[in-house]
């Protein structure tokens, strides 16, 4: 159980790295949400996958079910943050 949450939140820390690099433009969030948005970016990432393209497990690194995350962390990111730039602007 605890593997499992350790798992998520580093994976979620390196799915939501690399979906902010790729989001357009400088995104500004914190840590946390960049984590948050990744955690998130894996679950619909790869329920999106395996919705497309049936089963998820593949011998080895599934690199296209990664960039799936990554993409869906990057539309996560990019929502996060402009919803924080919006409420920043109105207070």
């Amino acid at each position: 159980m605890i593997g499992t949450i350790l798992l998520a939140i580093i994976g979620g820390a390196i799915i939501g790295w690399l979906g902010k690099v790729v989001a357009p433009g400088k995104v500004r969030i914190p840590l946390w949400l960049t984590i948050a948005c990744g955690i998130a970016g894996i679950f619909i990432g790869t329920f999106l996958y395996v919705a497309v393209w049936g089963n998820a497990n593949t011998p080895g690194i599934d690199w296209w079910r990664h960039a799936w995350q990554v993409v869906v962390a990057a539309i996560l990111v990019s929502a996060a943050a402009s919803v924080r730039t919006s409420r920043a602007t109105r207070v």
